[in-house]
């Protein structure tokens, strides 16, 4: 499913409403793939089913498309590609790079809450493997933000980390790469809270034979209590109408707005907008957004 020029994507998990952090991943997703006359895929993320609100993918189609987003092709639901993932992790298990763990959550937490490898050479014994982990390499993994610029990390700091969950679920972190590759997505742009995970995702991504996304991690909002917004800790849905929501998202963005638009409607906003990221855009990263923004 490759496609030329510049493919991006938002990918909302449905256990929830947007709210305004989601609403400025949605849009700033969209400026960046759309400034460069990319394509803008939706793909709804909807692995983790303890944590799925029904109804909820409906309403964030809605929102979205209130929003002025449209996107390419049709919607891609995960939970329609579990095969893939299975397959995926057969290969990291043919190339002996994935094995089963049998530790339970709270033996992590009291080792100290990174995983301290256990199962790594061999199960206990009189143990069953409940999940599957990567075998994680010292080296650090390097890749490039298009809005912080070179990055460097070391996923072994955190430990093996999960590929199926013991309750079967597949990891996130799994199911995107694959995903990624499979819908010939060439950018990535999402909030900055995933950035500690991206390095993960490169490994995957070597070990697959996938190639690199670029990656653009867009400022949080926070919360009153420096928290960021998130459904999970009840964030309010988004409200506002869709000319507010996107004033609101330029300047979280840090897109300064004449005076002549301070009325403007919705299409008058987007196509401001696309403008000034289209200009914007060669001189990324050496300008920078705001990276902290707080939202009481």
């Amino acid at each position: 499913m490759d496609a030329p020029g510049i493919v991006g994507r938002f990918a909302p998990t449905p256990s929830g409403l947007l709210h305004r952090g989601s609403v400025l991943a949605a849009i700033g997703s969209y400026l960046l793939a759309r400034a460069s006359k990319g394509r803008w895929l939706l793909r709804m993320e909807d692995l983790d089913t303890p944590r799925l609100q029904a109804g909820a993918d409906s309403a964030i189609l809605r929102d979205l498309e209130r929003l002025g987003l449209e996107w390419d092709g049709p919607v891609l639901y995960q939970s329609t590609r579990i095969p893939a993932y299975a397959e995926a992790l057969a290969q990291l298990q043919r190339q002996g790079l994935a094995y089963p763990c049998a530790c339970t959550r709270q033996e992590i937490r009291l080792a100290g809450g990174i995983y301290p490898g256990t199962c790594r050479n061999g199960l206990p014994a009189d143990r069953q493997g409940r999940a599957w982990r990567l075998r994680v390499p010292e080296q650090p993994r390097v890749f490039h933000d298009l809005l912080l610029g070179p990055q460097r990390q070391f996923p072994a700091l955190e430990g093996d980390f999960i590929l199926q969950r013991a309750d079967g679920i597949f990891a996130y972190v799994l199911a995107s790469v694959v995903d990624d590759a499979w819908q010939g997505v060439t950018q990535v742009a999402r909030g900055e809270d995933l950035l500690a995970v991206t390095g993960r995702q490169c490994l995957l991504q070597d070990y697959l034979g996938h190639g690199r996304p670029v990656y653009a991690h867009l400022p949080l909002i926070l919360d009153g209590q420096g928290r960021k917004l998130s459904k999970s800790d009840g964030a309010s849905p988004w409200a506002e109408a869709p000319a507010r929501a996107w004033m609101s998202a330029l300047t979280d963005l840090g897109v300064p707005l004449p005076a002549d638009l301070s009325g403007a409607d919705m299409p008058t906003l987007r196509a401001f907008a696309l403008d000034h990221f289209a200009r914007r855009l060669p001189a990324m990263p050496n300008q920078s957004f705001n990276r902290t923004l707080r939202y009481d």
